[in-house]
């Protein structure tokens, strides 16, 4: 069964891309024959960023990624998203890929289950 998670909130000010990938880990620790893809668009793009620094006992997005990477989760990013940004030239995260409209749309496609944050 493939999981595709859809997050277009910012990293930090709402929590969206925190239960986001709060589903993702979860998904991936109790149903690990589950392909879990997330991709960022919109400001969800931001998520990606390396380097984030928050208060000690505040969720990291970025920690949350890559526990979510290292357990087998596929990272996409909206590439027109990081360039409407001014990030699409800048370092990202670890197994980011830089993805297309035609890649979110077949990944939905093939997906079972599709959340949108």
């Amino acid at each position: 069964m493939k999981t595709l998670i859809i997050i277009n909130d910012a990293p930090y000010g709402t929590e969206k891309a925190y239960n986001a990938l709060r589903i993702a880990n979860q998904l991936n620790k109790d149903y690990p024959e589950t392909e879990v893809v997330i991709f960022l668009m919109a400001d969800g793009v931001n998520c990606a960023i390396p380097n984030q620094n928050t208060p000690n006992g505040y969720y990291n997005i970025e920690r949350m990624l890559k526990l979510s990477t290292r357990s087998g989760t596929r990272l996409l990013l909206c590439g027109s998203c990081l360039d409407a940004r001014g990030l699409k030239n800048i370092e990202l995260v670890d197994k980011a890929e830089i993805s297309t409209m035609a890649e979110l749309t077949k990944q939905i496609s093939e997906s079972e289950k599709v959340l949108t944050f």
